[in-house]
């Protein structure tokens, strides 16, 4: 079965970076495209970014020009760098890993908290 795991989130004060990382486990990572999603207190969950297994890139309008999501094959993890972070990022980030539009898996979550 399908697994993510994520790390890296933590406490960093406004303007700082944090990189998360996400492991998938038990089946191929070509078949799918991997993302970063997140969930604020009282709001719904969104994308943040998004990469195919070619490498091509999509983002969320409040991540471009911020935030770069990349993937390591040879690792079978996903990474993505947060840079000039704001109080409006905090959020519960979660990694996905969607099978042909048709299946979605979830990491457990990983908490990142922007905060002087």
């Amino acid at each position: 079965q399908v697994q993510l795991v994520e790390s890296g989130g933590g406490l960093v004060q406004p303007g700082g970076s944090l990189r998360l990382s996400c492991a998938l486990s038990g089946s191929s990572f070509r078949l799918y495209v991997m993302g970063w999603y997140r969930q604020a207190p009282g709001k719904q969950r969104e994308l943040v970014a998004a990469i195919t297994s070619g490498g091509s890139t999509n983002y969320a309008d409040s991540a471009k020009g911020r935030f770069t999501i990349s993937r390591d094959n040879a690792k079978i993890t996903i990474y993505l760098q947060m840079n000039s972070l704001k109080p409006e990022d905090t959020a519960v980030y979660y990694c996905n890993a969607n099978y042909k539009g048709q299946v979605d898996y979830w990491g457990q979550g990983t908490q990142v908290t922007v905060s002087s």
